[in-house]
């Protein structure tokens, strides 16, 4: 039996939209201190203490026994790496994913670092990624159904000759983290859930430069891509609406941050 869905009012699409605009602030804190030789428990604490002192609590924490704030997955992981005494190097990429909980809601987002120098075909993949979310997003509209979302992101990312990791999806988001409808970042158009107003879905295409293959590690938590190609990893949280989506979270605080850092690499336009 699948998770429950929430319709959400209104007013607490504006709880999901404070959390997750948090969570923007937080991944910012992250762009700031990103860079070579900084450990991931070191962005992971500063993370942690940005979130506490703003009056929320970090969403991951504890959730599933979830020992971090932050989930950094680098290079070849595609999503949940914890953090931990390893240090990011000149040339890697490093997805990092955050959960806010304020007000009795979530806010949910992801976005993928370069680490100084960066090959121009990995800068490629997160790029497409990117392009991949926000083509995902156009379809989170009242009538459609998640395949249309899927459907959407898999067709651009195959047409660039990249992966669409099968194991694992967006979801719903409200006061619980992960709630109903799965969102997968592959599927056939007009199938599987019916989209309504006032759902709010988290869609986060996870690509890889390879094959679509993974498995998890020994850890129980990170997941790498089966041939150790790099992974990459986009996430925001959207309300469904009527006509246009309304994305509830934010990159603009990031990439103001690395604008002023010049490692900007460009991206996709997304719905206001």
């Amino acid at each position: 039996m699948g998770k429950a869905v929430s319709i959400l009012s209104d007013a607490e699409i504006g709880c999901v939209r404070e959390s997750s605009l948090l969570v923007g602030r937080t991944l910012a804190e992250v762009a700031k201190r990103i860079r070579a030789g900084v450990t991931t428990a070191e962005l992971d604490a500063l993370a942690e203490q940005f979130i506490r002192d703003h009056g929320a609590l970090p969403g991951f924490k504890g959730l599933y026994d979830c020992p971090s704030t932050l989930l950094i997955s680098v290079n070849e992981a595609v999503v949940h790496g914890l953090p931990g005494d390893r240090e990011l190097r000149d040339g890697d990429i490093a997805s990092v994913d955050c959960g806010v909980l304020m007000n009795g809601f979530y806010g949910d987002s992801a976005y993928t670092f370069c680490v100084g120098e960066v090959a121009e075909e990995t800068r490629s993949l997160l790029r497409v990624t990117q392009e991949c979310l926000a083509l995902g997003i156009e379809q989170a509209v009242v009538g459609n159904r998640v395949g249309d979302i899927g459907f959407a992101v898999q067709s651009h990312a195959e047409k660039n000759g990249y992966g669409v990791v099968r194991e694992l999806t967006g979801h719903g988001v409200g006061r619980k983290l992960h709630e109903g409808p799965e969102v997968p970042n592959f599927g056939r158009r007009g199938h599987g859930a019916k989209l309504q107003e006032g759902m709010a879905l988290a869609i986060e295409p996870m690509i890889n430069m390879g094959s679509r293959e993974a498995r998890q590690l020994e850890d129980g938590w990170t997941v790498v891509t089966l041939d150790g190609k790099p992974s990459a990893h986009f996430e925001h949280t959207v309300a469904v609406r009527k006509g246009k989506a309304e994305v509830l979270s934010t990159f603009s605080y990031i990439e103001d941050v690395l604008k002023q850092k010049g490692e900007w690499v460009g991206t996709a336009t997304f719905p206001a």
